[in-house]
């Protein structure tokens, strides 16, 4: 039984992990957008949002 419940939840943190990545793809693209328009405060939105995509990345990946 424990088995099946690992099996599981690897599989449900493989597929975390697909959507993380574009999510962070995504979360670039509009950091990029912002320091282009100079938006600090846009930048700073999208900074600390991807350090959270990337923190939880760092704990589906371990």
């Amino acid at each position: 039984m424990e088995q099946v419940i690992q099996t599981f939840k690897r599989t449900d943190g493989e597929k975390r992990i697909s959507v993380l990545r574009l999510e962070i793809d995504y979360e670039l693209a509009t950091l990029h957008d912002a320091m282009l328009a100079e938006d600090i405060t846009a930048m700073n939105k999208s900074k600390r949002k991807l350090e959270k995509l990337r923190q939880e990345l760092i704990r589906l990946e371990v």
